[in-house]
């Protein structure tokens, strides 16, 4: 018996059909692959130090990028370097000296502990960034400013919160809540 055309397609129909079904994974494996490499190219082009919430940073329009650099955070109570509490505010504004001891000795401490410098980075100086509240004392800055600059940690900068400027985009708030950037000092030179 000859069966139809109309038949032979439906039984190869119904037997694909009862197989069970396979899920091409090659183009979401390259929608993967693409996300990925993306995400490599794109990781470094932002710098972010860690926000403290002890520490109100003023804001600033700076366009200039944060480098990877030692941290000074000073919060109400006491000045830290690198996390670790090297003096009290109280104490340091109570010093008749314009430089600060405790801190001119851990920054020795850790100068000594990082690798000889070029001869650029001889002229410039060692990088540093100061995290200060907004309401910080003039007098505790320029403190800490003279400290580091007697210790040779003269490539300072100041921690800041990145504000959009009027005719700018700014960046993007959903992607940095927290972000904080540098403002360089004239000449990039400290004092």
């Amino acid at each position: 018996m000859s069966t139809s055309l109309r038949a032979k397609r439906m039984a190869r129909n119904h037997r694909r059909l009862r197989q069970q079904p396979r899920l091409n994974l090659v183009a979401l494996m390259d929608i993967f692959t693409i996300l990925v490499l993306f995400l490599m190219v794109n990781n470094g082009d932002v710098e972010v130090l860690q926000a403290d919430r002890n520490i109100d940073l003023p804001e600033s329009v700076s366009e200039q990028r944060p480098e990877l650099a030692l941290t000074i955070k000073v919060s109400a109570a006491d000045i830290s370097v690198g996390g670790a509490r090297v003096a009290l505010v109280e104490e340091a504004l109570a010093q008749p000296q314009q430089t600060l001891a405790p801190l001119a000795t851990e920054l020795a401490r850790l100068a000594a502990l990082a690798p000889p410098l070029s001869e650029e980075q001889l002229e410039r100086g060692r990088p540093i960034i100061i995290m200060g509240a907004r309401d910080m004392p003039y007098d505790l800055l320029k403190r800490i400013m003279a400290t580091c600059a007697a210790s040779d940690f003269r490539d300072v900068s100041l921690a800041v919160n990145s504000v959009a400027t009027a005719g700018s985009p700014g960046p993007a708030p959903a992607l940095m809540p927290d972000s904080v950037a540098t403002a360089q000092l004239a000449g990039g030179r400290g004092l």
